[in-house]
């Protein structure tokens, strides 16, 4: 399988992405069935720009993008918590407290987009973390099929995460599902890549261990597209990218990972219906996540979320999906059904 993958790879990198369908095309614009959404740490908008990280590179020259997307927090959980639930530190009260561990603590209480989703229009989520503390903002749900590889486990890096979602992938689609709650590629798939952030705070930002986690992260995200292009998916997806918090990589420092310091964390988007070469001219950030992708999916909710919709990437604004005649109220201490 691997062998497949890393020749798609390869051609990715030398020739290019493979040819895009017609749905890709400016004049026939189409609607998502699927989001890919990657979630990094440690990447910095200039090793994108530089040439550093080429696939991403590729995507940001082909999609939209804007290089002054800001996160909410100097904190790696409460960020992940605000692009999440679309909220502020304020109201979702994941603190810097979150940052270490604690079984005893309950999970994270706010809705997520993941709750969104499933009540907006039945959508299916698979999540694939890379940090146990996450757990506990994602809450075990029916319509989210959840994966850790873990800090605690040396073995786990980027490749192991596109051979994690590789048998996923495989062992949804046959009959049966092996046991997974979902029984078809998801409607939204989360995969977090920290593996950037984590070597440079133990190498330095200048090492080639650093470097080398940044080729790494990047190749990972072209494998997980040649899978979906393997299930014929690709086509119909929406791909997006951004970060938990501000990088100056190479040449940060710890000080300025710190909460003196904010920079700016990419934010790109690429595939069907997503203007080509399109520079984002509004203000983003990562608390805009959630809502984007129920639009690039054809969904609204009416929430007290603070995430909004970047409609502007869109080349034509996605169709609404019919939903019956159910309407929904969510609120940040529980989800009911009206």
């Amino acid at each position: 399988m691997f062998a497949k993958i890393t020749i798609a790879v390869l051609a990715i990198l030398t020739l290019g992405f493979p040819a895009k369908p017609q749905v890709f095309a400016a004049s026939t614009p189409t609607q998502a069935d699927h989001v890919l959404l990657f979630v990094l740490e440690g990447v910095g908008n200039d090793v994108i720009q530089n040439g550093t990280m080429p696939v991403l590179q590729k995507l940001a020259r082909e999609g939209a993008v804007t290089w002054k997307a800001q996160s909410v927090s100097p904190y790696t959980v409460p960020s992940m918590a605000s692009l999440l639930t679309g909220l502020p530190v304020k109201k979702h009260r994941v603190n810097q407290e979150w940052e270490t561990y604690d079984f005893s603590r309950s999970f994270l209480r706010s809705p997520t987009m993941f709750d969104y989703l499933d009540l907006a229009g039945g959508i299916d989520t698979a999540l694939f973390i890379m940090d146990e503390r996450f757990y506990q903002l994602a809450r075990p749900e029916i319509y989210v099929d959840l994966q850790t590889c873990g800090k605690a486990k040396p073995q786990c890096n980027p490749s192991t995460l596109v051979e994690y979602i590789d048998d996923y992938l495989k062992k949804v689609t046959s009959p049966g599902g092996f046991n997974f709650r979902i029984f078809k590629i998801p409607g939204l798939l989360v995969a977090h890549l920290p593996e950037p952030a984590d070597v440079a705070h133990k190498r330095g930002w200048e090492s080639r261990q650093y470097a080398q986690a940044l080729q790494n992260v990047d190749t990972a995200i072209a494998d997980v597209m040649a899978l979906y292009q393997k299930y014929g998916v690709l086509d119909k997806t929406m791909i997006m990218v951004t970060g938990l918090r501000g990088a100056d990589s190479p040449k940060a420092s710890n000080a300025k990972m710190g909460a003196s310091k904010q920079t700016a964390i990419p934010w790109l988007a690429w595939g069907v219906n997503v203007k080509p070469g399109y520079a984002i001219p509004d203000r983003v950030n990562i608390m805009d996540v959630g809502a984007t992708v129920l639009e690039a999916l054809g969904l609204e909710t009416h929430t007290e979320w603070e995430s909004r919709a970047l409609t502007d990437i869109f080349q034509k604004r996605p169709e609404r999906r019919t939903t019956g005649n159910e309407t929904f109220e969510l609120k940040s201490s529980s989800i009911r059904r009206k």
